[in-house]
């Protein structure tokens, strides 16, 4: 492939990414996974409007505490809040920011199957149409820590295979580095590990020099006890959280773990993870393994290994990712996509010119098919929650003090209304609020209520609480509370 045209490609891949993505940087959260997004973005805010320790990610939904609550590392969380005090505290930002993360990622897919396959042209192709995964393209500008881990952890595998050439130990070491700092912003990252762990097994049974392979290992494994120290720490403080029981603890039914499957076999992984233009290639990847003797390749075991650790992930999550939590399955992108690249490529060099149109055709058409499925979750009127936050956000942040504690609902997720309204606070959810609660939180100094919910602000039990109102905004009320 003639290097002026891969650079254009790739080139092309960055503008026109910005071009799909443009009209949506200003917009606020919205749509799927909102609750996740909320809460990684409040997260962002409290580091960058209280406290810059790394190791105090906070939430709002904290009563009159200090809201420390720590789940993954929140390093990318911290480097978007930093990332604030350079150019303002917006969303743009962290849209932004996270582009260039996701950016990153795409060109990652290209050094990694370039490494692996040794075809520019597979590369490109490959980069081109992971850039264009419905799925990727909708959380390249979300704010999810899932982006730096997935980024790390391609990063990582560049290194690992790069070192695998050299034998220098810097790759080595910075393997190590990117693949802990996936893990820890991301747990489920940590069977990339598999990788090189494999690879140092089959090196020490093929040469028995135990001593070499000892201090290769201690090289690349060293900065795995930094996410084991940190989840070690904080998975015992988790409450009701089921990701890490994951089918442990399963209350399923068979019958809905198969629908489960079934679902993400047939509509998450076409639609979402792949872009139905690139399922052909994904097909003809398994087929060109077999007749192009793939298994002859030096890192083919490598992969395999990998494969069947996130197969035996999604098995194992399968109860918690259901039919809706496709970011959980971050972790399959660059298996996937060297499928599609493969597959696409094999295709394309057959010879025959039909062939060859076919391929160019479905590789132009996955932005359009890619856009077409994710139009709808940049629709404002149509948010995932109650839009009257979105609409009338200024006015409900705007008239409490910031500082105000208040007591908000009905939310359960806890994060959505609390990231609107922008204030600290107790939540509640379902109606879900009696009087002796109200009373508590008002002692423990709870001055307003945000409700949308009739049932509870014109309950013969709660409204002796309430002073007056003094905001009406759709659906939403609130209250000063009595003390």
């Amino acid at each position: 492939m003639r290097k002026h045209l891969k650079n254009i490609l790739l080139l092309s891949i960055v503008i026109i990414s910005f071009i799909m993505h443009y009209k949506h940087f200003s917009k606020d959260i919205i749509s799927i996974h909102s609750w996740r997004q909320t809460q990684t973005q409040t997260t962002i805010n409290n580091f960058y409007e209280e406290d810059m320790n790394i190791l105090n990610p906070r939430r709002n939904e904290r009563g009159n505490g200090d809201g420390i609550f720590r789940m993954e590392f929140p390093l990318m969380q911290w480097l978007v809040a930093s990332s604030y005090h350079l150019f303002g505290s917006s969303i743009l930002v962290t849209r932004l920011f996270m582009f260039g993360i996701g950016i990153l990622s795409v060109f990652g897919i290209y050094q990694l199957l370039l490494s692996l396959f040794r075809k520019e042209m597979l590369a490109t192709i490959g980069a081109w149409a992971f850039n264009f995964s419905p799925s990727f393209f909708y959380y390249t500008i979300n704010p999810l820590p899932d982006n730096l881990a997935l980024c790390c952890a391609i990063w990582g595998l560049v290194l690992f295979f790069k070192w695998t050439e050299s034998k220098k130990h810097t790759p080595l070491i910075l393997c190590g580095i990117l693949l802990s700092i996936g893990a820890l912003c991301k747990l489920p990252f940590i069977l990339y590990f598999i990788v090189p762990a494999v690879y140092l097994l089959k090196s020490i049974i093929k040469s028995q020099q135990y001593k070499k392979h000892i201090l290769q290992g201690l090289l690349v494994f060293t900065s795995l006890l930094f996410p084991l120290l940190w989840y070690i720490t904080v998975i015992p403080k988790w409450k009701g959280n089921g990701i890490v029981s994951g089918m442990l603890d399963n209350s399923t039914s068979f019958s809905t773990l198969v629908d489960y499957l079934t679902h993400n076999l047939i509509s998450t992984l076409p639609e979402l993870l792949l872009n139905y233009g690139s399922v052909l290639f994904f097909i003809a990847g398994f087929y060109f393994l077999f007749t192009k003797k793939a298994f002859r390749n030096s890192h083919f075991l490598l992969i395999i290994a990998l494969s069947f650790s996130a197969l035996a992930y999604f098995v194992f999550e399968i109860n918690m990712i259901a039919k809706i939590h496709d970011y959980y399955l971050f972790p399959f992108y660059p298996l996937l996509f060297m499928l599609v690249g493969y597959g696409a490529f094999h295709i394309y060099t057959t010879g025959k010119k039909s062939f060859k149109i076919i391929t160019i055709s479905l590789l132009c058409a996955l932005p359009i098919t890619c856009y077409i499925r994710m139009y709808e979750r940049w629709i404002p009127e149509s948010p995932g929650f109650n839009r009257d936050l979105l609409e009338h956000k200024s006015e409900l942040r705007e008239i409490v003090p910031h500082d105000a504690l208040v007591i908000i609902g009905n939310d359960v997720s806890r994060y959505i209304s609390f990231y609107y309204i922008d204030k600290k606070g107790w939540g509640f959810d379902n109606d879900n609020l009696t009087s002796d609660k109200l009373k508590t939180m008002i002692d423990n100094g709870a001055e307003f209520l945000y409700s949308d919910s009739r049932k509870v602000d014109s309950s013969n039990l709660i409204t002796p609480h309430l002073d007056e109102l003094i905001l009406k905004k759709g659906s939403i009320k609130v209250f000063r509370l009595k003390h």
